[in-house]
């Protein structure tokens, strides 16, 4: 719900020792429990052959050409395929596929040895398009992709880049995370209005919305670093730095035994910001990033400086809770509004939210749930009504479960009946629990199960806000579907450490794969507890303008809430 300038929507590929893995473009992620061996990147400039190509500018060898500005498109029909060659059989751990406007709903990938006799690795019917991560398993020389159902009927389909993985799994072993909470320092550090504190700690706190980043007034210089003490001598064999948009184009990674003499273990000319994870050896008690050429006009800046390997004096971090098993079955939160016509909500679940709101709305949210009470048939209701108050024409109704419950992982629905009208702008989302403790939107992050606008019901939003992607540049999903305000809907979120799955009616709409975000859009903030909220707002820079064909009163309908682990 909350809004804020757009952010850019940047590229990501991966970084590994210059020495044995130079030119791999992906990377699985680093665990406290001990590193990840990086993935190959083994189908780019392979041969490929597709069913057809729309025209001479979209060829099927523009998908595996490292490239995210050019694309294969197909012919304008539902049923096409393409495939790569790979050269030679190889165990295939995954299947990433950058998919532009014109993607597939259902599709297959199959494996082969000899082009001949396929066997299938994946299938789905619920594809959403953006960046697809798609974990595999198996031996191919060749890699196909069968299209069986087009997003855009008059269209074809269409990718930017079809890449194939392989390789991945335990790194080296017993290494874990050695850099968590230790002292750093840095050449210079921002702490001002703009970035308050960005110390050199907070690029070692394990928290991917804090961050480190060299000072505006002194910092702005050629070369800057920041290092760790790992408090004893160590053996590293890999780092992960998670850049800020300021980042390195030129940078070393070097150790020490005594942080005046260093060693280079690794070293880039082409760094291109975002995740890079690094496997390279090394023994020392300091590890640092050098940085000699930044991307643009500022400093240099990291959410995240992780170091693996065995020694050191390391300090684990808190642990995270396991992850649900979906389908989740244990309830351990729920509300059904099953109480007689007129009843409030429940204070024991649920607190009330009066206020000004944000995002240029025109409603005041009533206190004491005015604006909202049970039906007697099992639904509360959610009312906007045009009405005098505070000094506003508009009111309507917000509650959480702020100082109630607060949920990290699992299953969190909601069954909602949304109403139609221009302006109008029901939600059910989810709020970082650090922002009651005073850590400011969007670092507390925000995931958005929810939102439709009552300008078109047919469509609805599933959409997530860090740091680095908020407001209008959220990381999310636009899907088309029937009119919303005529019957109720379930809403859904499957959540653990390694994404989010959002639903529709049961129907996937959407998958936010958290090394697909780390490696396009930022950090993943999301592991950590949330509250829920439900709210109808009026008017906005989302919804747009209220006019007069908007029906007031106006309800969203919630026939319950529930969260399951």
């Amino acid at each position: 719900m909350l809004m804020s300038p757009a952010q850019k929507r940047p590229r990501k590929r991966l970084l590994a020792t210059a020495a044995a893995l130079t030119g791999l473009l992906g990377a699985l992620l680093a665990t406290p429990s001990g590193a990840q061996a990086a993935e190959t990147l083994v189908s780019q400039n392979k041969a490929v052959t597709a069913s057809s190509s729309e025209w001479a500018g979209t060829p099927a060898s523009a998908a595996v050409d490292g490239d995210n500005g050019t694309r294969w498109a197909s012919a304008f029909a539902a049923t096409q395929w393409f495939q790569v060659d790979l050269g030679a059989p190889t165990a295939v751990s995954r299947i990433a596929i950058n998919w532009e406007n014109a993607y597939a709903k259902a599709f297959t990938i199959q494996f082969s040895t000899d082009g001949s006799a396929y066997t299938q690795a994946y299938t789905t019917s619920g594809g959403t398009g953006g960046q697809q991560s798609i974990p595999v398993a198996g031996t191919a020389r060749y890699v196909r992709i069968n299209l069986t159902q087009r997003a855009l009927e008059a269209y074809g389909y269409s990718f930017w880049e079809f890449q194939v993985f392989s390789g991945g799994g335990t790194g080296t072993p017993g290494a874990r995370l050695l850099s968590y909470a230790k002292p750093g320092r840095a050449s210079s550090e921002q702490n001002d209005v703009n970035c308050n504190p960005c110390t050199a700690d907070k690029a070692f706190d394990n928290d991917p919305a804090s961050r480190w980043a060299t000072s505006s007034t002194t910092g702005w210089v050629d070369p800057g670093w920041i290092y760790v003490d790992l408090g004893a001598t160590a053996q590293v064999s890999q780092v992960v730095l998670q850049w800020d948009p300021a980042y390195a184009r030129a940078y070393q990674i070097q150790v020490s035994g005594d942080a005046v003499t260093w060693t280079t273990i690794w070293s880039t000319t082409t760094g291109d910001g975002l995740k890079d994870v690094i496997n390279a050896s090394g023994t020392g008690r300091y590890v640092r990033m050098y940085g000699t050429a930044r991307s643009g006009p500022y400093g240099y800046s990291l959410w995240e400086f992780s170091v693996y390997g065995t020694g050191g004096n390391p300090v684990d971090p808190p642990a995270r809770p396991a992850d649900p098993t979906f389908p989740a079955t244990r309830l351990v939160f729920a509300d059904e509004f099953n109480g007689a016509a007129g009843t409030k909500p429940d204070g024991s679940k649920w607190t009330m939210d009066p206020g000004v709101p944000q995002n240029g709305e025109v409603q005041y949210y009533t206190p004491n749930s005015e604006n909202a009470s049970m039906n007697g048939q099992g639904q509360l209701v959610i009312e906007a009504r045009r009405q005098d108050y505070q000094g506003r024409q508009y009111t309507s109704h917000r509650m959480n479960t702020s100082n109630k419950f607060h949920v990290q992982y699992g299953r969190i629905e909601a069954r909602i009946r949304v109403p139609k009208g221009n302006g109008l702008w029901p939600a059910f989302w989810m709020m970082g629990s650090d922002f009651l403790a005073g850590r400011p939107w969007p670092y507390n992050g925000e995931i958005d199960i929810m939102e439709v606008l009552g300008r078109n019901t047919s469509e609805a939003y599933s959409t997530l806000h860090a740091p680095a992607y908020n407001g209008a540049g959220g990381y999310g999903q636009k899907y088309a579907t029937v009119d919303l305000s005529a019957d109720f809907h379930v809403w859904a979120v499957e959540w653990d450490s390694k994404g989010m799955r959002f639903f529709l009616d049961n129907r996937e709409v959407f998958y936010a794969a958290k090394d697909t975000v780390e490696n396009t859009r930022g950090p993943w903030i999301y592991d950590h507890q949330f509250y829920l909220i439900l709210n109808l707002a009026v008017g906005g820079d989302f919804p747009g303008p209220i006019d007069a064909s908007t029906p007031f009163p106006s309800r969203m309908l919630v026939d319950y809430v529930r969260v399951y682990q």
